[in-house]
């Protein structure tokens, strides 16, 4: 007798297939049967032999999303139910992105490494250092994993700042580079963490990511590096056809010439590289067409394996204050996220040197990332209560002030009570829609788990089919195909595949609600967080009728049931062969 058997409903099989009506029969966590309609109007069913039936007419059943750029390391030890994501679909993420992982290394290093980086809470870095759990290898920390109660399958990358830290010590791995014997222990670690089952190694060169603790303000371990270093983790990826993922510095042209090399497939076995990541900003309107011409020499010309990716949906930052990770691109922005409080900030306010110095840099163009116009940065909450929905620069022009000043005199007088908005990246739909469509660029970077006061963006895929059914520029089945089979093909995980034999993580949607528009982001006081502000995404109980991982139901119309964290469901995802 079958444990679980869904009827009726219309199946995709994360491949792209055109769909088909029929049934699926679940047993002890894996599908054993599938009956499917042979053409339209013919009915093809399994025996109503199962211990549950579910009858799913009108719905689609879907394999479970995955979320291929996460940052869910420590939440993981906390909470490793994931429910901010599993209500959403995801049944599958992929951590240890940017070189963050807490696979091996000290953890108050480790939280020393994350927090800023990912504006991790300062609550949820001390529950974790208070229960954290010492492992000594990558190894032992999988090991760790295949224990925790988890939700979400979990497929993990090696961080490369968090081994170079443990390596070199923290101190030696922000100012020097390794010895040949480091390097060495490096290599070992490394190759034995990916003979353990790492999916791949991560990397990061983007100047915006800093240390907190003691070493506050200097960039993660990963940026100090040289080719040389990167290069030889490269390799061992190379060697094994496993996941090098690698974000690259903005500011240096060259750090892009050196990624360039490295997933050069001429004369050598193609590496298999995702790079962080392909959008359409807002500071550069011509900057998103790069993409094709770039993935497509790479691909075909230089013979590699490259997928960039990108995010479904506009790439809106909320930011407290002078808090938010927007500032640290430039100099003075960064001295303001060193700061430990609002004292702190205070002084460096009340100098006029460091006011007029950060209102050059504000102003200078030269390599921004963020586009720092006032006209499109709004304001959502202020105790000057008649400013909220307005953008700073509409304030200064009441006040008949230039906006830059308008700006900085917020910022001094309302420090974290002033809470703002801005759209960086990705806010047009034609540009959006032809980034998604890529066939070299996988719909992803949700960054879930991190930056938890300033995104939130866990119904990716979602999004990604809601844009689906009411453009048409992909139809259903490609879409689901795009966060589903397609990403599990290409890092080699064994899911996101409607088959017999198969882990029975599956979906039920309504498609009929997919017919919206994308969901805004709210805020919510999170238990997880001890009742802290988190930016979450709600809406998707309209559409995700249930989620079921290892055949258990987990969400039942946008009600996550207990047994989500309080029972090991989910799965370690090691490479498939």
């Amino acid at each position: 007798m079958l444990d679980l058997l869904i009827q009726n409903g219309l199946i995709f099989d994360g491949l792209g297939s055109a769909p088909m009506r029929g049934d699926i029969g679940i047993e002890k966590g894996k599908i054993v049967a599938m009956a499917l309609a042979a053409c339209q109007g013919i009915a093809s069913s399994l025996p109503p032999n199962a211990h549950q039936i579910i009858d799913a007419s009108g719905l689609w059943v879907t394999p479970g999303f995955i979320d291929i750029h996460t940052h869910y390391d420590l939440e993981l030890e906390i909470a490793p139910g994931l429910s901010e994501s599993v209500r959403h679909g995801v049944t599958s993420v992929v951590i240890g992105n940017c070189s963050l992982s807490v696979a091996v290394g000290q953890p108050q290093m480790l939280a020393d490494i994350f927090q800023r980086v990912e504006t991790l809470s300062h609550k949820l870095i001390e529950k974790w250092l208070k229960q954290s759990v010492s492992w000594q290898t990558p190894a032992e920390y999988l090991k760790h994993l295949k224990q925790l109660k988890l939700g979400a399958n979990v497929a993990p990358l090696l961080g490369h700042s968090a081994l170079r830290a443990h390596v070199m010590g923290l101190e030696r791995s922000l100012t020097v580079q390794p010895s040949e014997t480091e390097l060495k222990t490096m290599q070992q670690i490394a190759t034995n963490a990916l003979d353990a089952g790492f999916i791949g190694i991560s990397i990061d060169m983007f100047p915006w990511h800093r240390m907190s603790g003691e070493w506050r303000g200097c960039t993660i371990p990963s940026q100090h590096a040289k080719l040389p270093e990167y290069a030889m983790l490269a390799d061992l990826c190379r060697e094994r056809d496993l996941v090098f993922q690698v974000t690259p510095n903005l500011q240096r042209l060259a750090s892009f010439l050196d990624i360039l090399r490295m997933g050069s497939g001429i004369g050598q076995k193609p590496l298999r590289l995702t790079v962080l990541s392909a959008l359409d900003a807002v500071h550069d309107r011509k900057l998103w067409r790069i993409f094709s011409p770039l993935l497509y020499f790479w691909n075909h010309i230089l013979k590699g394996n490259v997928r960039f990716q990108t995010l479904t949906e506009p790439f809106t930052i909320y930011s407290d204050g002078s808090v938010t990770p927007l500032f640290e691109e430039f100099p003075t922005g960064a001295q303001l996220n060193s700061c430990n409080s609002r004292q702190e900030r205070q002084t460096l306010w009340d100098s006029e040197t460091f006011r007029r110095q950060f209102r050059q840099e504000w102003l200078n163009n030269w390599r921004k990332s963020f586009h720092r116009q006032l006209d499109l940065m709004e304001i959502v909450r202020c105790p000057e209560t008649s400013w909220q929905g307005l953008s700073f620069a509409e304030i200064a022009a009441q006040k008949h002030q230039e906006p830059v000043d308008l700006f900085i005199e917020a910022l001094r007088k309302y420090d974290t009570d002033l809470r703002w908005v801005a759209t960086g990246a990705n806010d047009r739909l034609a540009p959006r829609l032809a980034l998604m469509q890529h066939p070299y660029i996988l719909p992803g970077f949700t960054d879930a788990g991190a930056h938890v006061r300033n995104l939130g963006y866990y119904d990716g895929a979602l999004s990604l089919l809601k844009q689906a059914v009411t453009t048409e520029f992909l139809t259903p089945e490609k879409a689901i195909a795009r966060v589903t089979g397609e990403p599990a093909r290409w890092f080699r995980l064994d899911t996101g595949v409607l088959k017999v034999g198969a882990q029975a993580d599956l979906l039920l949607l309504n498609p009929q609600a997919l017919n919206q528009p994308i969901s805004p982001q709210v805020e919510i006081l999170d238990p997880i967080l001890d009742g802290e502000p988190r930016m979450v995404k709600r809406g998707s109980e309209e559409i995700v009728e249930a989620v079921y991982i290892k055949g258990i139901q987990v969400v039942n119309r946008g009600q996550v049931r207990e047994i989500l964290g309080r029972e090991r469901l989910g799965t370690l995802l090691s490479p498939s062969y």
